[in-house]
């Protein structure tokens, strides 16, 4: 009898969806949020953005931390590419609009050249089927500064004007480093203009 329950038991989890990141062809949920480009706050939306072209929604776990700030720097690097290619580009993480409107200000990450969005309470994050793991108590970031927040996974989608996924990236899933994430991302954009 109890191996007819466990069966049972086991064949219902079996049929439950899993959580997983957005796939190509997925429509991507919209989104609004505060956001801070060069240490200055406003509303970002997805929606107006697409209207303009795609765009490359990156989540990152926290600002101010090595593979984020490698991140942030080589999209800032990048950035003319992404405009000549008519792409948007948002980092999105769980930081406050605070350290956000520091980091991204800051000449050595986002260096004013692009927006960085807080999803402070995970519910953009969620949107996107994507995983936040708590921080750790006491955890600082290179500035010595406590995090006092949780991760949201790395994954960077690339986004067409219909909403569809064009392109998901992950680190988990596609070993790839923070920097190659911008790469990957600038090769499918600037495959897209001429379509």
């Amino acid at each position: 009898m109890k191996n007819v329950i466990l069966s049972v038991a086991f064949a219902a989890l079996i049929g439950l969806p899993l959580l997983a990141t957005l796939k190509v062809n997925d429509t991507a949920p919209d989104f609004s949020a505060r956001a801070s480009l060069a240490g200055k706050e406003f509303n970002f939306s997805l929606n107006d953005a697409l209207k303009k072209g795609p765009a490359v929604v990156y989540f990152y776990p926290s600002a101010y931390t090595q593979g984020c700030d490698l991140e942030a720097h080589t999209f800032a690097e990048e950035k003319y590419k992404f405009d000549a290619a008519g792409a948007t580009i948002i980092g999105v993480s769980a930081d406050s609009i605070e350290r956000l409107n520091q980091f991204s200000a800051d000449p050595a990450y986002c260096a004013g050249k692009f927006p960085v969005a807080s999803d402070a309470e995970g519910n953009i994050a969620k949107s996107y089927n994507l995983k936040e793991s708590a921080g750790r108590a006491g955890m600082k970031d290179v500035r010595g500064v406590e995090i006092g927040h949780g991760f949201i996974e790395r994954v960077t989608y690339v986004i067409g004007k219909d909403h569809k996924v064009i392109a998901t990236l992950s680190s988990a899933d596609d070993k790839l480093s923070p920097d190659q994430h911008v790469k990957k991302a600038l090769e499918i954009v600037e495959g897209l203009k001429g379509k």
